[in-house]
């Protein structure tokens, strides 16, 4: 491991993965710092979901070394090191029971579970699972079925799913994709108060979209035909250049307020 990557919470290194012979990542490097809040960005099909599901041990590469929280894939026993890290994805929606109600699917991420019969649940862990959604606004909906709750809502008793864990990596996999505005904007402000408190566990967000970067986001990285173009501090890589580049196409991007915004020329 480079002595540059030493303590890093995910290290990639000269990573390849090919599928049925087509090339999903290319000859990928990538390091990140404990405590670095990550935005992954890239165009439909450019690698940007394979790099979340590397980074999250849950696929191996085809070529090249992948390092997470200081274990290396192939090397470690991937079920001792998968309950250190969290992901919100829209494959774990489609896992859990639908009639399930929302504080069991908050209180079951204790122990990655998909049903609260599978573990034993003390007082303090649905106390936590309370305040998880009581944080996010969201204490009312404790009791209805996860399948009826809005999408919106569904995604807010994901992330709260995932922090009960209490995780040492965060993996984000668009989580707002399908919100309408309203929507989004609770997400993303409550992925902003995430990513302002200290304790919070490093993270990494994945999206399409330079709206949906949180206040509070340290890193970027733009991802074009699978490969890493760009990867650094947030206002070095989210430029109207190389977003352009990245996505093919011409754009203005800017940012207020700690928030960003991207329009075509």
């Amino acid at each position: 491991m480079p002595a540059g990557d030493r303590g890093a919470v995910i290290a990639l290194h000269a990573v390849g993965d090919r599928r049925e012979g087509t090339v999903v990542l290319d000859n990928v490097d990538w390091s990140v710092a404990p405590g670095e809040r990550w935005v992954i960005l890239g165009p439909n099909g450019s690698g940007k979901t394979t790099l979340l599901t590397l980074a999250g041990a849950r696929l191996w590469p085809s070529s090249g070394v992948v390092e997470i929280l200081g274990s290396r894939l192939g090397r470690v026993d991937v079920r001792t090191l998968r309950p250190r890290i969290a992901l919100v994805s829209g494959s774990v929606t489609r896992q859990l029971r639908a009639d399930l109600p929302a504080r069991d699917v908050v209180v079951s991420g204790r122990h990655g579970a998909l049903e609260t019969w599978w573990h034993s649940y003390s007082e303090e862990d649905w106390a936590e699972a309370d305040r998880l959604l009581d944080e996010a606004g969201f204490a009312t909906i404790g009791t209805r079925p996860f399948g009826v709750i809005s999408e919106g809502e569904r995604q807010h008793v994901l992330l709260a799913r995932a922090l009960m864990s209490h995780p040492e990596l965060l993996l984000l996999d668009e989580p707002a994709a399908g919100l309408d505005l309203g929507a989004r904007e609770r997400l993303v402000s409550r992925l902003g108060a995430l990513a302002a408190d200290p304790s919070s566990p490093t993270m990494v967000l994945v999206t399409h979209h330079c709206e949906e970067i949180p206040r509070g986001f340290t890193h970027a990285g733009l991802v074009r035909q699978g490969r890493l173009m760009a990867a650094g501090p947030l206002e070095e890589v989210i430029t109207s250049s190389l977003v352009s580049t990245c996505f093919d196409l011409a754009v203005t991007v800017g940012q207020r307020d700690g928030r960003w915004w991207s329009r075509a020329e």
